[in-house]
């Protein structure tokens, strides 16, 4: 069902002021494909091009995955997903992968990305996955920071971009 919505009980607070609250959506709500675009105009500007990862929007519906959009007020300002991945890591089996991590410009550094990953996390874990296994270049690297400071280790590549030099791989039992 496209345009569905269902809200989630996360609000942080924010040392502004702000609260950031998660809510699941499908993958083709507008705010989703709005924060989409703009995850794929950054990967223009750091790449030279958009991610060419095949998306199946029906990899994000539960019980195998699911997309969600951070707002703060009205303003989605943050996205962050996760799906069923076939990649086995760190000894676990059952593992989802994350996918479209992002922050608007404009809300960065106020931990709304740790907020989002940290849900991500949590919201797998109830879902019965084991860990968490992500791709991400090594042209965001505030990307690897956050991961390896919220306990991510590299793994070998896997994925769309496995034998790329400027991608890194990383994992996290649940």
């Amino acid at each position: 069902m496209r345009g569905s919505v269902t809200a989630v009980e996360v609000r942080s607070p924010e040392p502004c002021g702000e609260e950031l609250r998660v809510v699941r959506v499908d993958y083709g709500h507008p705010d989703a494909l709005a924060l989409i675009e703009q995850v794929q105009e950054e990967y223009v500007a750091r790449y030279g091009g958009r991610d060419e990862s095949p998306i199946d929007p029906e990899m994000f519906a539960p019980p195998t995955g699911s997309f969600f959009v951070g707002y703060v007020g009205d303003l989605p300002v943050a996205t962050g997903a996760w799906r069923r991945s076939s990649v086995a890591a760190l000894g676990a089996t059952v593992t989802a992968e994350v996918k479209r991590m992002y922050v608007v410009p404009a809300a960065q550094r106020r931990g709304h990305a740790r907020r989002m990953l940290a849900h991500l996390e949590r919201t797998a874990a109830e879902a019965g996955f084991e860990a968490l296994v992500l791709e991400t270049g090594v042209r965001q690297p505030e990307a690897m920071a956050l991961y390896e400071s919220a306990g991510y280790v590299p793994v070998p590549g896997f994925g769309y971009y496995r034998d790329s030099p400027i991608s890194r791989c990383y994992a996290k039992l649940l």
